[in-house]
């Protein structure tokens, strides 16, 4: 049987007792529909994850006790850096869920010359909270018990200047492949652009901040598809994959 995980920003320790916060109470109420006594997992982030059970659900609160801690991890020995062009809706959300599935250590949303969607500060704050969500639900799915980075949204001219490691922008009229790269550091940092790419000025951008232009196939790939098929491939050649 599936025990359901759940990430929380409550403090966690064997033998305690905790009530979960508004959003976990409603999710494990009404949506996981548990009953008192029903197996639970919840971890926050530091130290693996602890095994609980549910003591009371109720309208007002569900509480849950913690009975033993495991120290488990299913991080990838691979650093990774995602910059992520902002892509619309369905896509971008798409793009950040399965990221964290695949193992990223950190992403950025990135606001780009071609970049679609533009919002001012409130909805920018909406949007992160929004995305922030879906990478916690992604890691409770994916067994992660680490959360990734996930940074304010950024511009791309700033952002490029402040990477290490490997450092490599996807580009379909690249001429090299990541099989020709090594990481730096055991840490590679991924640029991947919005609908319709990036424009030859941010090209000139990235290269002058070290980044190499590097191309997946001959085929010209969605910017879903695209930011999915170079975290496999780099975790296939230098991470967990193998």
């Amino acid at each position: 049987m599936r025990i359901s995980r759940l990430y929380t920003n409550a403090a966690l320790q064997t033998g305690s007792t905790i009530e979960l916060d508004d959003d976990n109470a409603h999710y494990a109420r009404s949506v996981l529909r548990l009953k008192n006594d029903a197996p639970i997992i919840l971890f926050n982030g530091t130290s693996g994850e602890f095994v609980g059970k549910i003591l009371e659900v109720s309208r007002k609160s569900v509480r849950v006790e913690l009975e033993k801690h495991v120290e488990r991890s299913v991080e990838s020995n691979l650093k990774i850096q995602l910059g992520l062009g902002i892509s619309r809706g369905d896509r971008m959300d798409f793009s950040v869920q399965k990221a964290v599935e695949l193992g990223v250590t950190s992403i950025t949303p990135l606001i780009t010359e071609r970049c679609v969607v533009q919002f001012k500060d409130e909805k920018k704050s909406q949007r992160w909270q929004h995305w922030q969500k879906i990478i916690q639900h992604a890691a409770e799915q994916s067994g992660r018990t680490v959360l990734p980075d996930f940074a304010d949204v950024s511009v791309l001219n700033s952002w490029v200047t402040k990477q290490n490691g490997l450092k490599v922008f996807l580009d379909p009229y690249a001429e090299k492949n990541l099989a020709q790269l090594s990481p730096e550091n055991n840490s590679v940092t991924l640029l991947t652009g919005p609908e319709g790419g990036f424009s030859s000025a941010e090209r000139d951008i990235a290269k002058a901040a070290g980044f190499i232009p590097v191309r997946l196939g001959a085929r010209i790939l969605r910017t879903e598809t695209a930011s999915l098929a170079a975290l496999s491939a780099v975790q296939m050649l230098w991470g967990d994959f193998q």
